[in-house]
């Protein structure tokens, strides 16, 4: 439903507008895939209540992405007209913004808004996503030089969504903000499939989902399999052609990487299904996707032992240090022990329950709930 064509809502009705503006057009990265969830899990938890929730796109190719509903079509997040759409939203009539991000203008707002942030990963690895155009990497880089710029960022929110726990734990640390901080958690997009009737130990298959930024550390899996003779590993993930080349120079002798290049979803689940365990290296994260959906296929996972690991994978996991190949290679050959693997295999399918957008709708409700009495906006 366009701008235009928008009918006003009853003064007693909460006006709820959620900022989907970062979903892609043609396939989810994490934060996309996290909007787009969360929204759909939203609509579901506000039917038949005082809640009315429109999303804000900034390209009508996003809504291939997205749950059916009302929208309203914007400006592009990173375009100066940003520092304008506040009062663009006051015309609209908004009671409370959330936003997946923690950039959104805000000057002039007569709602109530809160921010989200993911995780604090660029202040020790700065490099910027290299689809973002220059003016935008050059102020990323500039933007994480400090907590500052990001403590000015939150402050101007009436609350801030933390994707899990551990991101909280970081906010706090770092004293980013005096608002009061939720988490609204991230979770698999899938519900945990059955338990695994065939046994994968023996097969000696890795797979690795996700970027190939220095933090995600995916040299230290090639060079673990000089330690694990006989293993595949699975690079599932789009990369290009010099990324791949300089991972291809550090293959051991001898070892074996299947660089797919992308997978589709049908033909990552077969890899997933194929797989003796999904693993990752990254020294940090923000909440780790991939991970908790191999977990709910009943898929082992082989991890850095980092603190948001800990939370998501619990017990499910096995642990390693990602600096050192071969503490990699020996959590990884744990799952070849006798019963290993299919103990990890049904306690993965249970703790990636642990996480449910329908629990992360009820937090993010109780939130807007929260901003709203405070502001005096709308039925709450």
């Amino acid at each position: 439903m366009s701008k235009s064509t928008m009918s006003l809502q009853p003064e007693s009705r909460l006006s709820v507008f959620f900022d989907a503006r970062f979903t892609r057009t043609t396939h989810h990265d994490g934060i996309s895939r996290y909007g787009a969830c969360l929204l759909a899990a939203l609509l579901e938890a506000v039917e038949g209540t005082d809640i009315d929730v429109t999303a804000i796109i900034s390209d009508e190719a996003q809504l291939a992405l997205l749950p059916d509903c009302r929208w309203v079509r914007l400006n592009d997040p990173t375009s100066p007209a940003e520092v304008a759409i506040a009062g663009k939203l006051n015309g609209l009539g908004a009671d409370v913004v959330f936003s997946t991000m923690q950039t959104m203008g805000s000057f002039g707002r007569n709602y109530g808004l809160i921010l989200t942030i993911h995780d604090l990963i660029y202040y020790s690895h700065p490099q910027p996503p290299k689809d973002l155009p220059l003016p935008i990497r050059l102020l990323w880089r500039a933007y994480h030089l400090s907590f500052v710029p990001q403590r000015l960022l939150l402050n101007r929110a009436d609350a801030v969504a933390a994707v899990s726990q551990t991101t909280k734990d970081l906010i706090a640390a770092h004293r980013l903000t005096t608002k009061p901080v939720a988490v609204v958690s991230n979770a698999a997009e899938v519900a945990a499939a059955g338990a695994r009737t065939v046994n994968r130990s023996a097969a000696r298959t890795l797979i690795y989902m996700g970027a190939f930024l220095p933090y995600k550390n995916v040299e230290a899996l090639i060079l673990a399999l000089e330690y694990l003779p006989g293993w595949t590993l699975h690079v599932a993930s789009r990369i290009d052609g010099p990324r791949e080349a300089q991972l291809r120079a550090l293959i051991p002798d001898r070892a074996r990487v299947v660089f797919h290049r992308g997978v589709s979803e049908e033909r990552y689940a077969e890899l997933l299904d194929e797989a003796t365990a999904l693993v990752t290296a990254s020294r940090e994260e923000g909440f780790g996707l991939p991970v908790i959906e191999a977990m709910a296929q009943g898929v082992p996972v082989a991890v850095s032992d980092i603190p948001i690991f800990k939370e998501i994978a619990g017990d499910a996991a096995v642990y390693f240090d990602q600096e050192d190949p071969r503490a990699i290679a020996a959590a990884i050959s744990e799952l070849t022990e006798p019963g290993t693997w299919e103990q990890k295999s049904q306690a993965g399918l249970v703790q990636s329950q642990t996480f449910a957008w329908e629990d992360s709708a009820q937090a993010l409700v109780e939130l807007i709930r929260t901003v709203a009495a405070e502001r005096g906006s709308g039925s709450v």
